[in-house]
């Protein structure tokens, strides 16, 4: 592993600032900017995955939006990307994991229209090489989930042992095990649509996709159309396309703290803190000698900004850059994901192998 320090994770940043957009969208009444969205364009906050439903967009967005996708198409390879069936592809990616970053050796294989999956291996580690993805509608998961986990049978307890005091905890039923797969093939198609956005500039098969234009926004290298994405399972998007090369460069959009550390007056800040996780201050524990019921209060209290927290979502966003040619078709060599203003993991593809015959095996169920 590399050792991260805050000098390092500052060059990251500022090595990849050249992509960084304003979250700030301008937005001009149509009459006074032909470069507005229409009459009638939704403009809820970018990424956003929460809250009420946006009212539908206007004809003229979902209009305006598939030309400026088939522009990007067009910049992208026009009919040769629309040819392409497989992609297969080797890189490394960068994960910030607490003080380091590991390197990550990855193979993505995707043959259109539902087959994708993504092998992981970590030389640092004496790990087992770890595969994500799915096939039509079933996961493709290696190693599996262990028992009693999300996505893993629980083992069959003692005769008599389930639900009793001090016992192992029932079993999943049938219906909370469908749900835990369910919830993974979701995970596991929204990320693919995520780096497929990038790649294809369109809807798929496996997660049909709508569109519809929503703002401008200004980005250190021009200005970009922000597109509203929406799909399945709650899916909603930002995606971002330059204006001047007509390329994707950003997808944004809004998900749950993936923790809430709670900090204390006097207490030292936390060390590290995991991606996507927030820090809340609470105020200072009642003192030994007060009465069971002020104590009873302060705990609901930090229970209630830990679950307020957890409810205000945090912007992700992934970044596309240096788009290059592969076989005629233009396709994006870096990808860099970050956390509000904090990077995540960097991406570098080595290769881009379109059409190939991919293995069936590699798409194999549990592998």
């Amino acid at each position: 592993m590399l050792r991260l320090s805050r000098l390092s994770m500052s060059a990251v940043v500022l090595l990849m600032g050249s992509l960084s957009l304003s979250v700030a969208l301008a937005q001009a009444p149509a009459a006074q900017n032909p470069a507005g969205p229409p009459p009638g364009a939704a403009t809820p906050p970018p990424g956003r995955a929460q809250g009420p439903a946006p009212p539908p967009p206007s004809p003229a967005a979902i209009e305006r939006a598939g030309q400026i996708l088939a522009e990007a198409r067009k910049a992208m390879g026009g009919d040769k990307l629309a040819a392409v069936t497989t992609i297969l592809v080797t890189g490394q990616t960068r994960r910030v994991r607490g003080d380091n970053l590991v390197p990550i050796e990855f193979e993505i294989a995707v043959e259109l229209p539902d087959k994708y999956v993504r092998k992981d291996e970590v030389p640092a580690e004496e790990s087992e090489p770890t595969s994500t993805g799915f096939a039509g509608n079933e996961v493709i998961q290696f190693p599996l989930p262990p028992a009693g986990r999300p996505g893993g049978p629980a083992p069959a307890p003692p005769a008599g042992a389930a639900g009793r005091p001090g016992g192992p905890p029932p079993a999943p039923s049938p219906a909370q095990l469908e749900a835990q797969r369910t919830a993974r093939l979701n995970n596991a198609k929204q990320d693919f649509a995520r780096v497929a956005l990038g790649l294809f500039a369109d809807s798929l098969a496996t997660f049909p996709m709508t569109f519809a234009y929503a703002a401008e926004a200004q980005a250190p290298q021009g200005i970009a159309d922000v597109l509203h994405v929406r799909g399945p399972a709650n899916f909603t998007a930002r995606l971002f396309i330059a204006r001047d090369t007509k390329l994707p460069i950003m997808l944004s959009w809004q998900a749950p703290p993936t923790g809430v550390v709670v900090t204390t007056p006097g207490q030292p800040a936390p060390r590290t803190v995991a991606p996507g996780a927030v820090i809340v201050a609470a105020p200072a524990a009642p003192a030994a000698t007060a009465t069971a019921e002020e104590k009873e209060n302060y705990t609901k209290q930090v229970a209630a900004m830990r679950q307020k927290a957890l409810a205000t979502p945090v912007e992700h966003r992934l970044y596309y850059a240096d788009y290059r040619d592969a076989d005629g078709v233009k396709f994006p060599f870096r990808l860099r994901r970050a956390i509000g203003t904090d990077t995540t993991e960097e991406t570098t593809f080595d290769r881009f192998r379109l059409n190939t015959k991919i293995d069936p095996r590699k798409f194999a169920l549990g592998r």
